[in-house]
This record gives structure tokens, C-alpha cells and sequence, in this order.
């Protein structure tokens, strides 16, 4: 009887991860198409041989100074330039997706722990631990937790905590010893096959302070050792190690179609930005 419940533990906590994965995937199925359609116009005036060249006046579109140059390796072949693609669509930082690089200037020891505290109080991670608690809560996942509203509230809050741990022993304690860079660089141009290969990518390597891609040691822990720390406060029922390594891997699936998602919001940013003052114009 004692196996058939881990069978059962684990079915409904494989449910919930898929169904995880599942949200993130469908989020970025709807944004796809918004920022390949950011991106449409830019060919358009290229192609009538109007506005080739960027703007040099700082604003939305181009949020950097006259002279700046646009991205890393604009100036060299496509064959010497680094797999990364630097660029900064952001003008400012996001507050869904904190984590996304708008420049490629080394972080401090200090701006990576506020970067730690950005991520698990984002957007993001907010929405992600409300909808996954709320498949939990359906799905009676983790069994240990129990029902009703008192059961979602551990669910919700145990999720919070999770998330925050990872970003602090990954984004903040390992990236600072280990010297990486924890923000995720988009692409220029993201193309849908080619997202998904850099997101899947993005999980094993990453950027050093210095610019080189070195081995994501820190991305890789932090969740590990988050999982294993939530432990402290889990059901005992659900304390195994096998539970936490299950756990550990939903988590590297989430943070693939997590990757894929931030791929385009630089693109969809601004499609919202320059929707937005026209629609409150008319």
C-alpha cells in the first residue's frame, strides 16, 4: 500500500509539473506571433530603402545613446561573432521577467542579490506559484498538504519559498563565488527552432562577469539546492529523494519554456509600447 501512494505522490506531481511546463508553453505559443510581428517592420522599411539605419536619438525604440554601438559584434562578420547575441530592447527593467539582460555590463556582488530578491517577488514568479498551486490544489499535490483554502495557501507560499531559495543560492550565492552572470541575454533574432535550441542551451551554459561562456554551475545548483532547503518545511511524506530530484527536474523544464518565453518579450515589449500611446491617442 505504502508504494502504491508514492505511484500515486508521483503521478500527481508529474500532473502538476506537465501542467506547468504546459501554461509556459502555451504563454509562448500567444507571444510568438506578437513579436514576430514587432519584428515585421523593420524588414518592411528596410526593403522600401527608407530608415536602414537605427536611430541615433535615444527613446523607446532605441533606448541608447547617440553612438552606442548596438549590440556586441555588430561590427564583425557573422562568423566571428559570439553565439550570444547581446542587445537591449528594454528601456527600462522588467518587472515580469527581471532577469533579462538590457546591457552587458558586469553585475556587483550587491546588484546580484537585488536581482535575487527582483526575481522572486516578479511577475512571473507570483503567477507561476498562484496557477501551479491552483493545478496542485485540483490535483491534491503534494497529498500532505490536505484541501481547502488553508491547503493552498502552504501550497502557494511552499511554491514562493522554492522559488526564492534557487534564485538565492543560484542567482546571488554561486554566481558571486563562481563569477557568472545570472540575467539571460535574448537574442536579436529570435526564430522559433532556434529559440528553443538557445533556451534548451541556456540552461547548461551561461555568461561569465568577463563575457565568455563558461558552464552554468550556479543555474544548474541553485534549484537543487532551493529543493533540497524546502525539505525543511515539505510534507514528510513527500521528503525523498526521489521526490526532491523530481522536483529539481520539473523545475529545469519550467526554466526551458521560461527561457523561450523571455526569448521574445524584448520583442513584445516594445509592440506594446508603441501600441499603447496610439491606442491612448484615438
Amino acid at each position: 500500500m505504502g508504494w502504491i501512494a508514492v505511484r500515486k505522490c508521483n503521478l500527481a506531481s508529474f500532473t502538476v509539473g506537465l501542467a506547468r511546463v504546459l501554461i509556459i508553453i502555451t504563454a509562448t505559443a500567444v507571444a510568438i506571433p506578437l513579436g514576430l510581428a514587432a519584428q515585421e517592420a523593420p524588414k518592411t522599411q528596410d526593403q522600401t530603402g527608407q530608415n536602414s539605419k537605427p536611430s541615433e536619438q535615444a527613446g523607446p525604440e532605441n533606448p541608447k545613446p547617440p553612438g552606442q554601438s548596438e549590440s556586441v559584434g555588430d561590427h564583425v562578420s557573422d562568423a566571428a561573432k559570439k553565439p550570444v547575441e547581446i542587445f537591449n530592447l528594454l528601456e527600462r527593467k522588467s518587472i515580469v521577467f527581471p532577469d533579462i539582460a538590457a546591457n552587458t555590463q558586469a553585475l556587483t556582488p550587491v546588484q546580484k542579490f537585488q536581482l535575487f530578491v527582483d526575481n522572486s517577488v516578479s511577475v512571473n514568479a507570483i503567477m507561476e506559484s498562484a496557477l501551479g498551486s491552483a493545478i496542485g490544489q485540483a490535483d491534491d499535490s503534494p497529498t500532505g498538504f490536505g484541501e481547502g483554502w488553508n491547503a493552498y495557501g502552504k501550497r502557494f507560499g511552499s511554491s514562493l519559498a522554492r522559488g526564492a531559495s534557487g534564485e538565492f543560492f543560484g542567482t546571488f550565492v554561486l554566481a558571486s563565488a563562481l563569477h557568472e552572470d545570472p540575467r539571460f541575454f535574448p537574442q536579436r533574432h529570435p526564430g522559433l527552432a532556434r529559440g528553443v535550441k538557445y533556451s534548451v542551451r541556456r540552461i547548461f551554459v551561461t555568461r561569465s562577469d568577463d563575457g565568455r561562456e563558461v558552464k552554468n554551475v550556479s543555474g544548474l545548483l541553485g534549484p537543487l539546492l532551493g529543493e533540497s532547503l524546502a525539505n525543511a518545511y515539505w510534507p514528510d511524506r513527500n521528503r525523498t529523494a526521489g521526490d526532491t530530484l523530481f522536483r529539481y527536474g520539473l523545475d529545469l523544464a519550467s526554466r526551458v519554456g521560461g527561457n523561450l518565453l523571455r526569448e521574445y518579450w524584448p520583442v513584445i515589449y516594445r509592440r506594446i509600447d508603441r501600441t499603447a500611446p496610439a491606442a491612448a491617442g484615438r
